[in-house]
Formats: structure tokens, sequence, C-alpha cells
């Protein structure tokens, strides 16, 4: 359930931080309202996963996983250039989340 929930969490910030890119320095009231919701979700999810699961690794997934998937939207959808020290940093990113699994994630 924590993986689940740790899921939902990556999910709510992901859509908060794309939010906030349109929000325009919160002067647009729906986009801020997307990024206000999107984090709410977001730590409340977080603060369940943290009852099955270890407060650094969840952290550490839920920020590692969250900033690979911003990263690569930016590059995809928001015309954010994409070149090969941004693709390794992201793969790298994502190579620490998978070390930090392998270390246990109880």
């Amino acid at each position: 359930m924590g993986y689940a929930t740790l899921a939902g969490a990556i999910c709510a910030e992901v859509l908060g931080t794309t939010s906030m890119k349109f929000s325009h320095g919160f002067t647009r009231l729906w986009p801020s309202l997307g990024t206000l919701v999107g984090y709410l979700i977001a730590f409340v999810l977080l603060a369940q996963t943290l009852k099955t699961m270890q407060v650094g690794t969840a952290y550490a997934i839920w920020a590692g996983v969250g900033t690979a998937a911003v990263a690569v939207i930016g590059m995809a959808f928001l015309g954010e250039s994409a070149n090969l020290a941004k693709l390794v940093g992201v793969v790298l990113v994502i190579a620490g989340v998978v070390v930090l699994n392998l270390g246990g994630a109880h």
C-alpha cells in the first residue's frame, strides 16, 4: 500500500508543479488552485506513505521521480531544451532512486 500512496503523491506533485508553470506567478486563478490542490494532495498522500515506509527512502523516491518526471514533461511538452547533460541527469536521478530501493524500503 505504501508504494500506491507514494505513486499518488508523486502524480499529485507533478500535476501541482505543472500547474504552477501555467499559473504565471500565481496570477491565474485556476492553475494557481491546481497548484494548491496538487501539493495538498501530494503531502497528504506522502504523510500516509510514511506510516509504512522509511522517511529517507520515501522522500528520495518522491523527490527523485517527481523531479525526473517534471524535467521530462518540460522537455517533451513545454518547449524546454533537451540536451545530453539533462538526459544524463534524469537517468542519474532514476538510478539513485533504484539504488535506494535496492537498499531496502521497509
